[in-house]
């Protein structure tokens, strides 16, 4: 007797069902992270009250256990998580020690400016690195992949600091072709506020000129953070497109007489995307981490330069409120990715 083929169970399509199990991890995810962050930012061995009061304040027991009563830090941890908790599905992120605003306004502020900065260092970093990976890719073992494979190698190499000092250096103090720090011009106007993207605000305002301003003073603050990742596409999309180059449907379009072109574009970058969209999506989450040393060099006052600060002043609701936004990027990130992946891939989600 035949087997009987197996039919695909009625109801829920695969990909609403791939989806919806990436959205309910996600939100336990989520959950995670702000456990975490709460935990680590309590492991902290210096005293908040201290770094909030000073030591005049800190010195009088009063002012102290009044402090602890007001800030809910004399109860329990689990007291105190749930609180946050609460607090945290009301969109409250609390209230900077330092300065004495909310954190969410704060981080409002700071965070559009990573955004912008990081995104286009991911433009660059994707453009070039992906590029740079399928000519050494196609030209495996000659001089140009030998070429391309040193560059990618200094790319991870260098420190971040150390370029952006040299870019700076050579480009702004010596060459005068880039401005050197700030997101805009002194002089110039911010566009009305939609995202707190320059970028993109002066584009919706229809303001060309804030715009190429705004474009000109990310150049040179993007291409520094954007040199790592392009080092990092380059040889991991190298790896990736060769893997594909010897798969047999790739033969199989060869032998149909199409071109080279569409040999590369409609079957080899679409069967090594899935793992070039895992490194970019690290690498965007990293980059949003990572901008600390970029953003003091070129005065973009941005999440790095807020976590700095906050850290050094022991600003534990800001410092809080930095890891919290951090770890939901990441997650974000990733529930982007497995989508990708559910588009690009049918096997991923038909698994």
């Amino acid at each position: 007797m035949k087997a009987e083929k197996r039919s695909a169970p009625a109801g829920i399509p695969p990909l609403a069902r791939y989806l919806a199990i990436r959205l309910g991890v996600t939100a336990l995810l989520m959950l995670g992270v702000t456990l975490v962050t709460f935990i680590l930012t309590n492991l902290v061995p210096a005293d908040p009250v201290q770094a909030a009061l000073g030591e005049q304040a800190a010195a009088n027991p009063e002012i102290v256990a009044q402090f602890r009563e007001n800030a809910g830090l004399d109860k329990p941890l689990p007291v105190q998580y749930f609180t946050y908790l609460g607090h945290l599905f009301q969109g409250d992120l609390g209230t900077s020690t330092q300065t004495r605003t909310s954190v969410a306004t704060e981080l409002g502020k700071a965070f559009p400016a990573t955004i912008e900065l990081a995104v286009g260092a991911i433009l660059i970093s994707a453009i070039i690195g992906i590029g740079l990976g399928l000519w050494a890719a196609l030209r495996q073992r000659t001089f140009i992949d030998q070429i391309i494979r040193v560059v990618s190698l200094i790319g991870l190499s260098v420190p971040a600091f150390w370029m952006a000092l040299l870019v700076y250096f050579i480009f702004f103090f010596q060459l005068k072709l880039f401005p050197g720090s700030g997101r805009l011009d002194p002089a110039a106007i911010a566009p009305p506020h939609v995202t707190g993207l320059y970028t993109v605000d002066s584009l919706l305002a229809g303001q060309w000129a804030t715009f190429g301003d705004a474009v000109y003073h990310l150049v040179l603050p993007a291409s520094v953070l954007a040199l790592y990742t392009i080092g990092l596409l380059t040889r991991f999309s190298r790896s990736a497109i060769l893997e594909v180059l010897d798969a047999d449907y790739v033969r199989g379009a060869r032998a149909k007489g199409l071109t080279g072109r569409t040999v590369v574009l409609k079957y080899v970058l679409r069967g090594a995307l899935v793992p070039i969209i895992t490194v970019l999506g690290i690498a965007f989450g990293s980059l949003l981490s990572g901008t600390v040393l970029v953003e003091k060099v070129y005065s973009w006052h941005g999440l790095g330069e807020y976590a700095f600060s906050s850290a050094t002043k022991l600003d534990l609701p800001a410092i809080m409120g930095v890891g919290l936004v951090v770890g939901i990027v990441y997650i974000s990130l990733n529930f982007i990715v497995d989508i990708a992946y559910g588009f690009i891939d049918p096997r991923v989600r038909a698994a």
